[in-house]
């Protein structure tokens, strides 16, 4: 079965002119966004709970992230070669995406513990075993993507931030399954969960009737938000590596390289969204679970007067 002869032919107009509109603007609000964000997070909130510690780790993740973003840019107009200088921003720029979703993925089991097992999790629950969790899992991820860009084949690329070459990735797969489909599949679980003993209290305890719309308001956005930004870019690089298994044409290649770079742009903009987003879990859910705690003991108090 023959190959395409020249593959650079299936990268050519992969940069988009709207690539400057679109980053431009998600830089510049991003960092801001992200900056207040470490501010407020570290200088002007008083006692540190589990929440604020994981918020902190994201709003670095994020910053990182965005400082890879204009190179990638560059390489997307200026065609920055495979070298030593590459890989690392390579290696920065996936290292700060798969630790922002594994935060979002630790806050949503975080939220979950608090909200589903109140007061059993409380043996669980900390601020210094949320910066424990933290720490490991910066550790994990940057263990793992020195590895994979140890292992991974880049002599048939030619261009950074790019997949010239035909030969299907395994270890890429590998990367997207435990760096993203994995994560999505424990978020959307809790999430779920989440909302339903939310609702669940709220037909039971009217008084915190509002109080719980909220939070399910924001459990539901950041679902979607996370689902939204991340699903189309995984996705599309499941599908590259699907055609290049079964050798596809270049046309097909190309279709899907374009679709990955718009979903790589959507997928950035979630920089600017998680500083919003995570503020009002904070916010919120700093308020709902004391209450919901307290529901759930006066219900085990009720139930244990019941058996005497």
């Amino acid at each position: 079965m023959q190959r395409q002869p020249n593959m650079e032919n299936c990268t050519e107009g992969s940069a988009h002119g709207s690539t400057l509109c679109v980053y431009i603007p998600v830089l510049a609000l991003g960092i801001v966004l992200n900056v207040l964000a470490l501010w407020v997070f570290c200088c002007k909130l008083g006692k540190w709970t589990e929440t604020r510690v994981y918020m902190v780790n994201l709003a670095v993740a994020d910053c990182l992230l965005l400082f890879t973003l204009p190179f990638k840019t560059l390489s997307q107009f200026q065609h920055l070669k495979v070298d030593g200088w590459c890989l690392v921003l390579e290696g920065g720029y996936f290292t700060n995406r798969f630790m922002s979703i594994g935060i979002i993925t630790l806050i949503a089991a975080d939220r979950y513990l608090a909200i589903k097992y109140p007061l059993r999790s409380k043996a669980l629950r900390s601020p210094l075993k949320a910066a424990f969790a933290s720490a490991c899992l910066w550790i994990v991820i940057i263990c793992e993507t020195s590895l994979i860009k140890s292992f991974e084949d880049r002599r048939e690329d030619e261009f950074c931030f790019e997949k010239s070459s035909v030969t299907p990735s395994v270890i890429t797969l590998c990367a997207i399954i435990t760096g993203f489909f994995i994560p999505l599949l424990i978020l959307s679980y809790c999430s779920i969960q989440i909302i339903a003993e939310l609702r669940r209290k709220k037909t039971v305890n009217c008084c915190n009737e509002m109080l719980t719309r909220k939070a399910v308001y924001i459990v539901s956005a950041n679902m979607a938000v996370f689902i939204i930004c991340f699903l189309p870019l995984y996705l599309g690089h499941l599908l590259r590596f699907i055609l290049d298994s079964v050798s596809s044409d270049c046309s097909a290649i190309q279709s899907i390289n374009n679709f990955v770079h718009f979903a790589s742009i959507l997928a950035n903009t979630n920089c600017c969204l998680d500083a919003i987003c995570y503020y009002f879990v904070n916010k919120e859910f700093k308020e709902a679970s004391p209450k919901l705690a307290k529901s759930k003991s006066e219900a085990g108090e009720e139930a244990e007067s019941s058996h005497m």
